[in-house]
Parts: structure tokens; sequence; C-alpha cells
């Protein structure tokens, strides 16, 4: 069960360094009626800053939204302030992160008894499996090129309002237990890392916690289609990508459909090499690739 926690969570960190711009990116589709959107955003760790991507996760109970961590720079030190589940979405330094996220509250839905009805002018749902929706245009905000990662000096200049201080005081909930495991997979994915994707990175956002199978078929299909992977470089991609499909699914089958902790931790161990093979296969020097490859590009 998950416990309250006070607004002012413990800080998790301070540095002296600034995060990156936030990246401007396609939300994928929400794959499950009941998922809420949960925006990207840098983290901090031994490497330095990291992407964690996007991702449609559960609520972890009825009636509650997301409230999105942000930077905070203050006294010299960009300050990260955690982000929480309560009934209404409360400061979050003004951060313009997208999808309904635009600075203050949330747009792209609302819970209506314990059903939440999505906004399908502000996000992406896949309609074969989501029917609970609406449409409100009039709350549509025109997107930005450039989105700062920070609150302060340099970045967005934004206090929270009086009813953002008195959302502060209800009762939160921490990230559930997918949130973390999500961002600590990030953490391991060395192509996260702002010092390898450039502030850019390859998979900004995905369907769902485990979903990186999804979002990695689609950095395989960019590579094929600019050239940057050759036909043996994708079969062996997908070939790789489809014995973890195949270990997932006899594995959820044998566990009434869900992974166990070993078992997720052995998939983004894969996922994690495959991610790494992607992105060095996309980015080696066609010099120095063999002979029949650079005769496999041409053909």
């Amino acid at each position: 069960m998950l416990a309250p926690f006070a607004a002012k969570a413990e800080v998790a960190i301070s540095v002296r360094i600034g995060p990156p711009a936030l990246p401007v990116y396609t939300q994928p589709p929400c794959p499950v009626d009941g998922y809420l959107w949960t925006p990207g955003y840098w983290a901090w760790g031994p490497g330095g800053y990291y992407w964690v991507p996007g991702v449609w996760v559960a609520p972890p109970r009825a009636g509650v939204l997301w409230t999105p961590g942000y930077w905070e720079f203050v006294g010299g030190l960009y300050t990260w302030r955690p982000g929480y589940w309560g009934p209404h979405v409360g400061f979050y330094g003004g951060v313009n992160y997208g999808f309904g996220y635009w600075g203050t509250g949330f747009y792209g839905g609302r819970w209506e008894g314990n059903a939440f009805r999505y906004n399908t002018a502000v996000v992406a749902v896949n309609t074969t499996v989501v029917r609970n929706v609406y449409v409100d245009r009039t709350v549509v905000r025109e997107t930005v090129v450039t989105r700062p990662s920070f609150n302060g000096a340099g970045g967005v200049a934004a206090r929270p309002t009086v009813q953002e201080q008195s959302f502060a005081r209800e009762n939160h909930f921490q990230a559930t237990a997918n949130q973390v495991s999500h961002e600590h997979m990030a953490s391991q994915d060395r192509s996260f890392l702002v010092s390898q994707n450039h502030g850019a990175p390859a998979s900004p956002a995905m369907d769902r916690v485990d979903g990186r199978r999804f979002n990695q078929q689609g950095r395989i299909a960019q590579g094929v289609q600019s050239g940057q992977l050759t036909p043996r470089e994708t079969s062996n991609l997908e070939h790789r990508e489809a014995s973890v499909n195949r270990e997932i699914h006899n594995d959820r089958k044998a566990n009434g459909g869900t992974l166990t902790p070993q078992e997720r931790q052995q998939v983004n161990e894969r996922q994690n090499k495959i991610s790494k093979s992607i992105y060095e296969d996309k980015h080696n020097n066609a010099k120095e690739r063999p002979a029949e490859h650079r005769r496999e590009q041409k053909q």
C-alpha cells in the first residue's frame, strides 16, 4: 500500500550544473484504459544528466493526478523537487512539459468517478482499447520549440499560486514502484546520458514502463530509413528483439500475465544491450564496416 507523504518531500539532489532544455517529441498513444501520462524529465546520476522518458503508467488509485517533478535554481544550485500523486495537480515550477502539462495544471483529461476520461485534443490514445474520451480544443496551447527545464533565473519565472499552495497541503502519494523502476532503467542505459545524446535522446517517450521493445523498434525503423543500419545489422537487431519478446510472452504466460522483479530486471538488462547495439550500429563509420556490409547498403 502506498503511504501518504508530506507535500515538501525530501530533496533528492542539488547540483551546480543546469539541466538541458526539454526535447520536443511525439507522445505514444495511451495503451491501457486508466493509465495516466507522466512527462519525461532530466535526472542526475553519476554520469551527469540522463533522460527519463515520458511514459504512460497506472496511477496508485482512482481520483489522483500526477504533479511532475522539476528542477529549481536558487542559491547557485539546481535542486530537484520530486513529483507526487494527489487529488489535484500542484506547482511544478511553471515548466512546460507538453501534452497538457503546460506550466500549470493538467488539461489532458479528468476523473469522472472511478473512470478517467481522456481529452484527445491534447493527448494521444489507442482508440481500440481506450473509449472513454472527449474533445476540448479550448485548452490547447501553442507548442514551443525550446522549453526550459527548470524554474528560476535563466529558466522559467513562475511562483505557486494561492490555489497551488493549497494543493500542496493535501495528502500526496509517492511515485509508484513502476515509476521508480522506469527511472532506474533509464539510469542504466548510456544512450539516455546527455553526454551521449547531446540533449536529443533517441527514445524520448515510451508507451509503458516495459515498453522499450515498442520504442526500440521505432529506433531500428528510423535507422533503416536513414541508411544508418545495414540489412545485416537490422536483421541481427530484429532477431534479438524478437527473442526478448518471446521471453516476455512466455514469462507472462507462466505468471498470470505479469513479470516477476527478477524477470523484469533480466529483460531490462537485455534491452540495455540492444539499445547500446542500436546506438553503436547507427553511429559507426561506414568506412569501418566490413566490405560486404557496404555492398548491402548500396543494394
